[in-house]
């Protein structure tokens, strides 16, 4: 730039001493109409290259103003949006730190201007569902849920997302019409994400429609993002209930057609053959029970299976006992088996079994017994009117 100025002023100086060096100035005359412009030659010049440099000049200001006022503009429009993201933040900080009165109101405020929209009115309706003590959670919950409906941003990569965070919400304030009316309209998807399959089971549980979620059973078990424990307490809830149904609405006969209607895979599970041994026990039909049990507890059977077996009430279990007392000649001390073999003999009305099962256990080196271990032994002492010492074993109970 500096070496433009300077060739144009020796530019310029040349212009205005040659005339003077050859003692001719020139003349110009231009005519526009009634208008004429008369000036000399190196005068016209002079003033041409002046107001070259003045245009150049000028652009170079236009040029520099507007990228300032470019930038200016930009931050005028885009502080909205940075404000309501640090809110966004802190929402999430709140949400965090079970503050979810104040995450609420961040995420509502922030909504719109964040550009997450969907994701912060998600985040608003599940801090206001967890605010149990407040009487328009649950409005307030079911009205971002709304506003996530209307919503015309649709962003696929988290529209399963929403998907999924929305029936779970819908799900837990037991609007099972519209989370029902969500699922159908999405059923295609199903069958590729377990976690949206896993919903589907959980609401046909709660809608009572439990053989629908004992088809889906099938599939859920081979999706390994589900946990066994998840599986386990569907599967017992979901027969258990059929089971009832079952016999309930026809008769016994009904019942054992049904337990022999289904895949040998889903009787070998224990959840389904401990709500089918429940529901016998419950009516008093006890001899099937022992035939089933049997052949189970041949086998070195899990921990938590024999603790649910604790709880059937079985009158006549000679052919378990005689079993059970197999595996604690090979294993005295055995937790596991001293608890059932109490609780057997206690349910067969044999007190003195009982009696001395427990005894064993509650005398191990290590603690090994529960709640209902506790109480089992104190009804076992009370009917051999040792009150005594079913009152000590009580105390115990409340001690902890």
């Amino acid at each position: 730039m500096i070496r433009f100025i300077l060739l144009a002023i020796a530019f310029l100086a040349v212009i205005a001493i040659s005339p003077f060096l050859i003692n001719e100035k020139g003349y110009i005359l231009i005519a526009m109409g009634n208008i004429t412009i008369e000036s000399t030659v190196v005068t016209a010049l002079i003033m041409l290259v002046i107001g070259f440099i003045v245009l150049l000049l000028l652009l170079k200001l236009i040029r520099n103003g507007f990228k300032f006022s470019s930038l200016t503009w930009h931050k005028i429009i885009f502080a909205n949006k940075r404000k309501a993201l640090t809110e966004f933040h802190r929402g999430i900080a709140a949400y965090l730190l079970r503050d979810y009165p104040q995450a609420e109101q961040l995420m509502a405020k922030c909504a719109k201007a964040s550009g997450l929209e969907k994701l912060a009115w998600l985040i608003a309706a599940a801090a206001a569902n967890k605010q149990i003590e407040n009487k328009n959670a649950l409005s307030n919950s079911a009205h971002y849920l709304q506003l996530i409906a209307q919503s015309n941003n649709t962003n696929s990569k988290t529209l399963l997302e929403t998907l999924l965070v929305t029936l779970d919400l819908l799900i837990q304030q037991g609007n099972y019409h519209k989370a029902r009316k969500l699922l159908d309209e999405n059923h295609k998807l199903i069958g590729h994400d377990s976690r949206l399959l896993a919903l589907e089971v959980d609401l046909c549980i709660k809608e009572k429609r439990y053989q629908a979620a004992a088809d889906y059973l099938p599939n859920a078990r081979k999706k390994k993002e589900i946990s066994p424990k998840r599986i386990y307490d569907w599967e017992h809830t979901v027969f258990k209930a059929l089971f009832t149904e079952k016999i309930i609405k026809e008769d016994q006969q009904a019942l054992h057609d049904y337990w022999r209607s289904l895949a040998k895979k889903t009787k070998q599970s224990d959840a389904v053959l401990l709500a089918y041994c429940q529901v016998l026990a419950t009516n008093k039909l006890i001899e099937p029970i022992s035939k089933l049990l049997l052949p189970r507890l041949k086998k070195e059977a899990e921990e938590h299976f024999v603790k649910h077996i604790r709880q059937l009430s079985i009158s006549r279990a000679d052919e378990l006992i005689m079993q059970v007392q197999k595996h604690l000649h090979k294993e005295p001390n055995n937790a596991k088996w001293l608890s059932l073999l109490a609780h057997l003999a206690y349910a067969s009305q044999q007190g003195s079994l009982a009696e001395k099962a427990f005894h064993r256990l509650f005398n191990l080196p290590e603690k090994h017994y529960d709640q209902l271990d506790v109480i089992t032994y104190a009804k076992v002492k009370s009917q051999q009117g040792q009150y005594q010492q079913a009152n000590e074993l009580l105390l115990m109970l409340l001690a902890k």
